[in-house]
């Protein structure tokens, strides 16, 4: 072997012996952070009577977590008329309709209780769809679906209107269109006046 060839044969070799060098020592390093999950900023949902729902008509007797905290039964009475919208991130008109529910929660009072359940969603995309929304009210988490499969849903928003036992009083299918609906549909099936 000539001179020439065994600098050129030297000169690979140490390249790649370098080049290992650096890949292991890339590899042997911390992995890259994740990407942030923003975190929900709801509040937590609210306290509930110490009796079943009953009525013609109840929601599924599903226990939900609340992001905020606690938790959500819906076999059991609310203690109070409430509103329950079903929303998502992948719901279109969802993204217009989840402010107007702030507004409604916000001029609630404790005269009507108003609770989301974030449907079919994953927590990352349904929180930073709240914070885009600048939603707060209390929601349950149901990533699975299971209160839309018990309910025969396929497509969101469905609002449910529930007496203070927890029977259905109303069903909104669909998005409302402002504050003033909301506030007529409390009105004439739940007798609460805002």
């Amino acid at each position: 072997m000539s001179a020439r060839s065994r600098t050129a044969a030297g000169a690979l070799a140490l390249g790649l012996a370098l080049a290992g060098c650096t890949a292991d020592a890339a590899g042997d390093g911390p992995p890259p952070p994740a990407p942030a999950t923003p975190p929900f900023a709801l509040e937590p949902c609210p306290e509930q009577a110490d009796r079943p729902a009953r009525g013609a008509e109840t929601l599924p007797p599903l226990v939900l977590e609340c992001p905020g905290g606690g938790t959500l039964d819906l076999g059991r009475a609310p203690g109070v008329p409430a509103v329950v919208n079903l929303w998502a991130s992948w719901c279109g008109p969802c993204r217009e309709e989840l402010p107007l529910v702030q507004q409604l929660a916000d001029a609630a009072g404790g005269r009507l209780a108003v609770v989301g359940i974030v449907s079919r969603d994953g927590a990352p995309q349904a929180a930073s769809f709240a914070a885009d929304a600048g939603a707060t009210f209390p929601s349950a988490f149901d990533g699975d679906g299971e209160v839309m499969a018990g309910l025969g849903l396929n497509g969101l928003p469905y609002t449910y209107l529930l007496d203070a036992d927890g029977g259905i009083a109303h069903v909104q299918v669909g998005p409302v269109a402002d504050l003033a609906e909301f506030e007529a549909l409390a009105a004439e099936h739940l007798g609460v006046t805002l």
